[in-house]
Parts: structure tokens; sequence; C-alpha cells
């Protein structure tokens, strides 16, 4: 199924729009993050307490924190739990922010829980069940984690793209999927949304869904250029991305449009993780065309400028 047919888009000529573009995106989400909201942690990274609460009836999260705001409980995080058979249970976490993730605040951690559901929940009665600290220590290792396996994921597919294309491949589209990641956790810090585990897995999903955008793109470079010799890359970068771009637009719209759902419909423990893969999937998607495809260009002309000829993957047998 094609959606385009015989497009002839002229992508390398818009190459400064589409610089212009991506520099105000990073740039203001440079600045949020190093002047403004800076990257607005969870209690998975920043430390802070879990109360697990179980109500007799199905939970209202809505009055819940009205509860909690009439309590003057602030910055409180509401979560619903499901139970072993993957059913809804009338049960919910509560995260409670850094001030109360010592031994010493333990206590106060639930009572704040239990004095502002007592006060102003009144759909039905609740226990709390347990009481759970996240400290300092254990925050700042799951940010070296997720740090980890963000660098590592992104040095293997520059590894995996140097094998099966050549290494300028590998670090365009490395460019590309953290140019990707860098407008992400800007929009993060710009929308002042905080950032916790299930966000950090949104991310790595579109790290592997942007890097599968490039490959295709990428791929068709490859075969063009084995078939038209007497085209100049660009003609071939131009070519191949018009004739990648029905399936472009149909797999990446879908996704998106799922995504979407799942952003307006998956209410609030889905909210972070949704609107990482919206954001995502939207400049990974142009980010395979805008930014990967046209770095072997520029690549090529710096090349040309100092008097030498590139080596084209087309060299090489397919793997």
């Amino acid at each position: 199924m094609e959606f385009f047919r015989s497009t002839n888009i002229d992508w390398l000529g818009k190459k400064w729009l589409f610089l212009g573009f991506s520099l105000i995106f990073s740039v203001a989400g440079v600045l949020s993050i190093l002047f403004w909201h800076h990257i607005p942690l969870g209690v998975d990274f920043k430390g802070g307490t879990q109360v697990r609460v179980a109500f007799d009836r199905q939970p209202n999260e809505d009055h819940i924190r009205q509860a909690f705001n009439a309590a003057g409980v602030r910055d409180a995080q509401i979560q619903r739990i499901s139970d072993p058979s993957g059913h809804a249970a009338n049960k919910v976490i509560v995260a409670l922010p850094i001030g109360t993730a010592t031994d010493a605040a333990h206590d106060q951690g639930r009572q704040s829980v239990e004095g502002a559901l007592t006060a102003g929940y009144h759909d039905s009665g609740f226990t709390v069940e347990q009481v759970e600290i996240v400290g300092p220590t254990a925050g700042r290792q799951l940010q070296r984690q997720a740090l980890l396996a963000t660098l590592y994921s992104l040095v293997g597919m520059l590894i995996f793209l140097w094998f099966r294309f050549e290494l300028i491949y590998g670090v365009a589209a490395v460019v590309a999927v953290f140019h990707d990641t860098l407008i992400t956790v800007g929009a993060f810090s710009l929308t002042n949304q905080e950032i916790s585990l299930t966000v950090i897995a949104a991310i790595l999903t579109l790290i592997g869904y942007s890097m599968n955008d490039t490959i295709v793109v990428f791929d068709r470079i490859r075969e063009n250029l084995a078939l038209s010799r007497r085209e100049t890359l660009a003609e071939v970068v131009n070519r191949s991305i018009n004739q990648t771009l029905s399936r472009t637009v149909l797999t990446s719209g879908l996704t998106f449009l799922t995504v979407l759902s799942l952003y307006v419909f998956g209410g609030e423990v889905l909210h972070g993780f949704s609107f990482a893969l919206v954001v995502g999937i939207l400049i990974g998607t142009y980010s395979s065309i805008a930014v990967a495809a046209p770095m072997l260009v520029a690549y090529q002309d710096w090349r040309a400028a100092r008097g030498k000829e590139m080596t084209l993957p087309a060299k090489r047998a397919k793997v």
C-alpha cells in the first residue's frame, strides 16, 4: 500500500529550514534544563515515600487529589495498581516528595496520607497497607542506571550500523537519536513534567523506533547507490527519502495515533509515558529525514572539499 506516489520533494533543499527547527527546540530544551525547570525528576530518582492504600470500593483519583490539596499535601503522585490477575484493584500508591524520604519521617508520611484521606475523602473507607522509603542513595543509583542504559543502547546501535553500513552512517543515526532524546527530555523540562522510570522506558522505546526508521531510509540509500552510480549522493538521498515516504507516514502515523489515544484517554498513570512517545515519535520520524540523511551529504561535501572521495557503502554486499 502506498500513501504517496511519485513524490519528488527536494528534502535536502530545505536543510537550513530543518536545521533552524531543530536548533529552536533543542536550544529551548537545553535552556530550560540548565536555567528554568532543570530536569524534573520523579520520586523514583530523587527519593521520597511511597504509601500503599487499600480502599473498600474503587477509588476516585480526582477526589483523592482534592483531599490532599485541601490538607496541604503538595506534589503527591497517585498511581492505581492491579491485582496479580491483571484486574484493577481498589488500591493506589501515593508517592510523596523527597522531604519525607528519611527514616525519621516514616511515620510523618503515613500520618499525612491518613490525615488527608480521613478529613477529605468520603467515598469509602481505606487502610494504609505499606509504607516504603526511597532514599537519596537509591535515587542516585537509579539515575546512574537510567543514564547508562541510554548510553549503552546508543553505543550498541553505533557499532551495529558501523558493521552493517559505514561508520558515518552509524554516527549520523546516533546523532539523530541523541537529537530526538534531547528534544524529548527538553519537552518534559519545558512543561515541568516529572521523569520517572516509565518515562525512561518510553525514551528507550523511541530510541529503537527512531533508529529503525532511520535504518529503512539508509537501506534504500544503499540500494540506490548500487543502482545509480552516475547520480550524486544528494540526488540519491532525496530519491530514497521520497521512495520510503509512504512507509514512513503510514507506520509512524498509525503509531502516533495509538500513543495519542493513550495520552488522551490513558489517565494520569500513563501520562508521562505516553507524552514521551507522542513527542518522540514525531521528532524521531522528522529526524530520520531532516537530520540523519542530510548528515551523509554534509560529510561527502566535507570530504570533497578536502579533495577526497567518499567511501560508499554500496561496495559492500548486503549482510
